[in-house]
Formats: C-alpha cells, structure tokens, sequence
C-alpha cells in the first residue's frame, strides 16, 4: 500500500527533531454547496531540523518514531 504525502506549513519547530506541520483540506459542504477549509495538525520528524515555521513542507507516513510521530518530512 502506498505511503500518503501531504503538503502544508510548518506552524512550530521549538521540540527538537520534531516539527508541527498544519495541512488544509478544502471540501465541499454536502447541502450548503458551500467551499469549507479544514485544517490539521501532524508532528512531524525532521532529523536535520533544518526547517522553521512558515516553510511550505511536503510529509510522508513512516513508522512509528514516538507517541505522536507518525510521519516524516520529505527532503526535496
């Protein structure tokens, strides 16, 4: 199965190793036909923390790396 890869922005990088990324989502309302965004947070894995807040970054699924990092930042 493969990996899911989001894009969003980068809203915190205080922990070490580690960065908050927000991913938004844009949906349609089922009655009002009206556009709606939604938005997430993910924390993220970046070994290098060579990211700061305010980057556009791109996340991929990985393994595991604590309690609450699930993904990891792609390098492009």
């Amino acid at each position: 199965m493969p990996k899911r890869i989001l894009q969003g922005t980068v809203t915190s990088d205080a922990n070490t190793q580690t960065v908050t990324v927000s991913v938004e989502r844009r949906t349609q309302h089922p009655i009002l036909k009206k556009t709606i965004r939604k938005s997430k947070k993910y924390r993220a894995h970046d070994a290098n923390e060579t990211f700061k807040v305010g980057d556009k970054v791109r996340i991929q699924e990985c393994a595991p790396v604590s309690k609450s990092k699930r993904w990891e930042v792609l390098t492009d």
